[in-house]
């Protein structure tokens, strides 16, 4: 029997279960690769290792998370004038997967390189990789809408999640009870294996059959900002995503304070890696694909609940900070509450990555990606005042911020329109 698709022409129609299982594994292996290589934790616990500065650890997450969503508005209407985008994530997944092989590099010859000059080169190399990252964040929610009817693309989010997270869940235990050995050469050897799967899945996103798209509308430089950002007066809908988007950072700026929070004084940290990395790998297989089935009914009811997890994790370890340190030192406690954070961001990304594609039509998906981004961009880059406020007031005011964000979110996603209903 023939598909019928609600939002895909009948010739993108025809491709769609090849795509659909082309999407699926190309995102797992990605997926897998940021697993191997966690910037918040695993190239945080190598840097360290070989010795690089502070000052470079502390720029590891802004760096990444910020250029991988400012460039999006400038190079959004280059994007528009390809009739076929695929090769824009394929680049971006190149990109993403040489810097990482070069964070293995690092760590094999670390020996080569000052404290200080491992600290420039890692801060170059995670730009580069938020560059690549950057393209494949644009392109992926266009390619996808337009090769996988709505109704599904929340699945392919959630699959190749659960998929990942069970090769992150296997390492992380590997890493906690000595079957994995945490020494830099090896803990280098999984990262560079991570750069390969980047490297593997461009390889298979190319293969995706993409139909033409629509290419008239693009314009460059500020006339482009100009009239992108435009759309925050204009576009109701967009300017309330966003602002729920900004509150819900909260969920993951959150998981460095809960590592500071768990007092672990030994050198590497290592104390702590392996129960978080089991408790973030076992929230990601947990709920992934249950987030994406119910993105793909309701968005906004996921961002909703996905918010009020985060509240109730934030608010417990607030709680825990600031009145009852004691419990602190118990070893599942932070961990706990971290598979309940992290269970929290999984339905926060595949929550509003699917609203942002079912609330866009073909041609405004694009930019609708690349404004919101980098709007949630510059408001990352002032996320370092978190680090200032824990230093002067400690992480558990920090948390309570982080709770009061969280709550609003709530509030404020209950305002987005059900698109899926539409």
């Amino acid at each position: 029997m023939a598909q019928v698709c609600r939002d895909l022409p009948e010739s993108a129609c025809r491709e769609q279960p090849r795509n659909y299982g082309l999407h699926v594994a190309s995102l797992s292996l990605t997926k897998i690769g940021e697993g191997l290589a966690d910037p918040k934790l695993v190239l945080a616990w190598l840097l360290d290792a070989i010795g690089t500065p502070t000052w470079a650890l502390g720029l590891l997450v802004p760096v990444r998370e910020s250029l991988a969503m400012l460039p999006q508005l400038a190079i959004s209407a280059r994007i528009r004038r390809l009739a076929i985008r695929k090769t824009v994530y394929v680049i971006g997944c190149v990109v993403q997967g040489a810097a990482i092989l070069g964070f293995g590099l690092a760590g094999w010859f670390a020996q080569m390189l000052s404290g200080s000059a491992a600290g420039v080169v890692s801060v170059a190399l995670i730009a580069v990789f938020a560059l690549g990252r950057s393209l494949c964040s644009i392109s992926h929610k266009d390619v996808l809408g337009k090769t996988v009817d709505i109704g599904r693309r929340g699945t392919v989010s959630g699959t190749a999640g659960t998929i990942a997270a069970v090769a992150t869940l296997l390492l992380a235990v590997g890493y906690s009870i000595g079957w994995i050995p945490l020494t830099v050469p090896v803990v280098s050897s999984m990262v560079a294996l991570g750069g390969l799967c980047w490297l593997l899945a461009a390889f298979v996103f190319a293969s995706i059959r993409e139909e033409p798209g629509a290419t008239k509308g693009g314009i460059d430089g500020l006339a482009a900002v100009i009239a992108q950002l435009n759309l925050l007066r204009s576009d109701a809908p967009l300017r309330r995503l966003i602002v729920t988007r900004g509150l819900l950072l909260s969920s993951a700026l959150a998981p460095p304070f809960y590592i500071a929070l768990s007092g672990d004084n030994s050198a590497s940290g290592l104390g702590t890696l392996g129960p978080f990395m089991i408790a973030s790998a076992a929230a990601s297989l947990a709920s992934t694909y249950v987030w994406g089935r119910l993105a793909d009914r309701s968005s906004r009811r996921v961002l909703m609940l996905a918010a009020t997890l985060a509240a109730l994790a934030n608010a417990a370890a607030a709680l825990l900070a600031l009145a009852m340190p004691q419990l602190l030192g118990h070893a599942s406690v932070l961990p706990a509450l971290l598979f309940v954070l992290m269970i929290a961001h999984q339905g926060v990304r595949l929550g509003r990555s699917v609203h942002v594609v079912d609330m866009a039509d073909r041609d405004s998906r694009a930019t609708y990606t690349a404004l919101s981004n980098s709007v949630v961009g510059v408001i990352l880059l002032a996320a370092g005042v978190f680090g200032v406020i824990a230093q002067w007031l400690g992480i558990g005011a920090v948390l309570a911020i982080f709770t009061l964000m969280a709550a609003l979110a709530i509030r404020a996603a209950a305002g987005l329109e059900d698109v899926q209903a539409a």
